[in-house]
């Protein structure tokens, strides 16, 4: 079955080039893959155009993995909604739906290694950690985020630990850091819960200060992609 990886899309060119990036390392670990890729909004292709252009070729049963970081709305509701309508305009699609890339340990990895590349590495007690993300009027998305730096903080040997969010939620980044730095911090580094480029990770390295921000996680989560995949396929092949 063909995958569809589903990501938000953006206005900003370097979002939809970092998701293409993805995909192309997706195809890399797995060639014999069908993979495609679609927008929820505001990039293209759209979700129905890459379905439909599946449909045209034969298919009618395809694998979609959002390419989202958490279950806030455009996972619970969006992506939901415009699968029903292309189900409804292409008759006997069968559209089966992966998990969301986060939580998951493969993640947190890929986190720890963009910060490896800016020089922030476990063990360093004078380096305070911000663990950026998105932001939500979903609670529970939040929680999940403060929740792994309360497990980093415990875990890592830093200074400490704190998550920050880049629109809805609080702290901003920059409190995060004054908060780091108020109990000792003498350097701070930023980890970028975001799978690409744009508004938001721009927003987050202007509050950052002169903390080393860490790249979003683009490619370096291309296993866990084909994981959500794969959990798909097999549980389908279990209940066969």
């Amino acid at each position: 079955m063909p995958l569809v990886g589903v990501a938000h899309g953006s206005r900003d060119p370097r979002s939809a080039a970092a998701v293409g990036d993805l995909l192309d390392a997706v195809r890399a670990l797995r060639p014999e893959l069908d993979v495609r890729g679609a927008f929820l909004d505001l990039s293209t292709p759209s979700v129905f155009e890459v379905l439909s252009g599946l449909y045209a070729e034969g298919h009618r049963q395809v694998v979609v993995v959002p390419l989202l970081l958490g279950r806030a709305f455009h996972a619970r509701v969006d992506l939901p909604g415009l699968l029903e309508e292309a189900r409804s305009r292409l008759p006997r699609l069968s559209t089966t739906v992966g998990d969301v890339l986060g939580p998951d340990p493969k993640l947190e990895s890929a986190l720890l290694g963009r910060l490896a590349e800016v020089g922030a590495t476990p063990g360093d007690p004078d380096l305070g950690v911000v663990l950026a993300a998105t932001g939500s009027s979903h609670a529970p998305a939040n929680a999940r985020i403060t929740d792994i730096a309360e497990r980093w903080a415990h875990t890592h040997g830093w200074s400490g630990v704190r998550a920050a969010f880049a629109s809805t939620a609080t702290p901003d980044v920059a409190a995060a850091v004054a908060s780091l730095r108020a109990r000792g911090a003498r350097r701070i580094a930023v980890a970028s819960y975001f799978l690409a480029p744009g508004l938001l990770p721009d927003r987050v390295r202007s509050l950052a200060g002169d903390a080393a921000v860490a790249e979003p996680l683009g490619a370096s989560v291309a296993d866990v992609v084909l994981d959500r995949y794969d959990e798909v396929t097999s549980s389908a092949v279990r209940t066969a």
